[in-house]
């Protein structure tokens, strides 16, 4: 686990100086080590977090006539496998970890190696013969990778943070990404929030050879639709001992591990696997709060005393506002999801034990877990049927019940569920995973702003629901696998644990278990109103019933009464009209009345509150920011 970066030239060398100068901007992502590579052409760089190979594990990696140079950030888990295959072609390796397989592969298979590797990556590769640069992230994109073209060079790295300090990007901020970032509170590859500065997909690649950029796909979700179940009996096993599998190689590691454990199913699932594949009880970690409703404490203490884990926890009472730079800095792509701070929370407490945590994400998205899509499926029997006027009362209605103060409140969630009845019918489950609707959008925005952005949201979601077919549930859980899980909670996850030094690893997205969820109906997934059905099936006899009955919870904070009360006096700072009027983006007086709305209990806006104080943190930060004395890379 590490962080990379560096640049390719048309032939110049780039100062060895200014490739460390980028690794030290996130040392954090490797405090263990720093290698650099240099020749004409290209500038190669990484931060080590030791946790494979801890002697020989150094890179920049090559192959043995040294044409092939390679950095990677992440875990390859079937590197094992690889290393054999290899060796019995001729290859040796100085070193016993899984990163000089990647120099190899590719000489054996050239770009095509990337399919075979069952990992979390970002990889940055230079073939001196072909004088060509190639990058690539992993198919559900886990680790993050951004890259800019600009004055000839091509600018990679795994944070934004180490481009803009290289004078790689202009710091523009692209109108499409501000939108995105207030829409569903996460920007969407390739869109950043900086016009030239792009995020590599998802199981995608791209090259620079003699200036110029291709791309292609190495992985996409399958288009076709799963086959007939002919035994549910047989396919419970098989995902079982499939999930059991993947626990079992990413516990690989030469460092301490552990893992989150939140209550929840997938994390209680997965620690529950560990306990049954380790020879020994697993670490695990937990967070709670003050505020009973924001806290799961009970229900992770239930799962690790079942499981005899070795388990560690803490109830968290610090003062958030102290947290703020830290996790601004971290989010040079802005984030506006409230989770961030307990994930960087836990991220924190876990490293003071381990180095690797592994985590239960992508559960939800592969086996129907989400509130939504029983909320979707109940609106299309109770209210899409009902007429206009009729739906629009039930809102009226619903507007004038209080808000509660806690995590979950009736009102707020019926009017969200009331107000999702306006969206197109096939993508309704976003109810609850979009904050600003069109109506707030015509106010919020300034028109030349509005006309810039005209429909660009509604596009995306409209391209990420395609292929779904007829199963419309289908349809929405690969959106979300499109959307939600790479661009907001791997992000999110990725961002937080690596400002700790930790490597976070998601055993849910192992390339074996993603391929057989992708390949199990979704009538198996929610069944009889009961989400996961299979999944809880399949570890039945593990876990305690109450346990595996457990609705979803979510990570979250108590933003909306944060922005009433202790962050009040800091949301009227950067909200204000003066503040607002900097970029010329918003409607000032728009913007107070959804303060004075939220502050008086009329409404909830702490979601599109914050994602604009977000936006004007982020600004602040990072769009005037200072580049890296002395340095600067020129096309030859």
């Amino acid at each position: 686990m590490c962080g990379i970066a560096g640049v390719a030239t048309r032939g110049s060398t780039p100062p060895r100086e200014l490739i460390g100068a980028m690794c030290e901007v996130m040392r954090h992502r490797g405090p263990d080590g720093e290698g650099v590579h240099v020749e004409p052409g290209i500038g190669l760089g990484m931060r080590r977090l030791a946790v494979l190979d801890l002697l020989t594990g150094d890179q920049p990696v090559s192959n043995a006539t040294g044409t092939v140079h390679a950095v990677f950030n992440g875990e390859i888990y079937n590197y094992r496998e690889l290393r054999e295959e290899l060796t019995a072609k001729g290859h040796r390796f100085r070193g016993t970890g899984d990163s000089e397989v990647i120099p190899r592969l590719y000489e054996e298979h050239g770009i095509a190696f990337l399919s075979r590797l069952n990992g979390m990556f970002a990889i940055a590769l230079w073939d001196s013969e072909l004088k060509r640069l190639l990058l690539a992230r992993d198919r559900m994109g886990v680790k993050p990778l951004y890259y800019s073209a600009r004055g000839g060079n091509l600018w990679f790295a795994s944070e934004v943070k180490c481009i803009l300090a290289a004078g790689g990007s202009a710091r523009v901020i692209d109108p499409l990404g501000v939108d995105q970032l207030l829409t569903f509170e996460y920007t969407a590859s390739p869109t950043t929030l900086l016009e030239d500065v792009r995020k590599l997909a998802p199981g995608a690649w791209l090259t620079m050879s003699g200036g110029k950029l291709h791309q292609g796909r190495f992985w996409s979700l399958p288009a076709c639709a799963p086959p007939p179940v002919r035994d549910v009996e047989e396919l419970t096993a098989q995902l079982r001992d499939t999930l059991l599998g993947a626990v079992r190689r990413q516990m690989a590691s030469d460092v301490p591990l552990g893992a989150f454990l939140s209550g929840g199913i997938d994390s209680s699932i997965l620690v529950a696997a560990m306990r049954e594949v380790s020879p020994t009880p697993p670490l695990t970690f937990s967070i709670g709060f003050g505020d009973p409703t924001y806290s799961e404490l009970r229900h992770a203490r239930a799962v690790a005393a079942h499981c005899g884990t070795r388990h560690h926890e803490e109830i968290l009472t610090p003062d958030y506002l102290s947290l703020l730079p830290a996790v601004i800095s971290q989010l040079d792509q802005p984030i506006a999801d409230f989770s961030v701070f307990p994930t960087l929370l836990v991220s924190r407490m876990a490293r003071r034990r381990v180095t690797v945590a592994l985590g239960g994400d992508g559960g939800d998205e592969l086996f129907g877990g989400y509130d939504t899509y029983r909320a979707d499926r109940l609106s299309a029997r109770l209210l899409d049927w009902q007429p206009a006027p009729l739906r629009a009362a039930a809102e009226w209605l619903a507007r004038g019940l209080p808000l509660g103060r806690g995590k979950r409140g009736l009102a707020n969630e019926l009017r969200r569920f009331l107000e999702g009845a306006r969206l197109p019918a096939d993508w309704q489950h976003l109810r609850w995973m979009i904050f600003l609707r069109e109506e707030q959008r015509a106010r919020l925005y300034t028109r030349e702003f509005r006309a810039q952005v005209e429909g660009a949201a509604e596009g995306l979601v409209r391209a990420s629901l395609e292929d779904g077919g007829a199963d419309r549930l289908a349809a929405q859980m690969r959106c979300d696998l499109r959307l939600y899980l790479p661009e907001d909670i791997l992000a999110k996850v990725d961002a937080m644990s690596m400002a700790s030094s930790l490597e976070a690893r998601v055993p849910y997205l192992d390339n074996e278990v993603v391929d057989l969820a992708l390949a199990i109906p979704s009538s198996l997934k929610v069944r009889g109103g009961v989400r996961k059905w299979i999944l809880k099936r399949a570890f039945t006899g593990s876990l305690p019933q109450p346990v595996l009955r457990r609705g979803k919870e979510g990570f979250s904070m108590p933003m909306k009464q944060w922005l009433t009360h202790e962050w009040n006096g800091l949301m009227h700072e950067l909200l204000s009209r003066q503040s607002l009027a900097a970029e010329g983006l918003f409607d000032g007086r728009y913007v107070e009345r959804l303060m004075r709305e939220h502050e008086t209990g009329v409404h909830n806006h702490s979601h599109l509150l914050w994602a604009l104080m977000v936006f004007q943190l982020w600004r602040d930060r990072f769009q005037s920011g200072i580049e890296l004395p002395g340095f600067r890379v020129h096309a030859a």
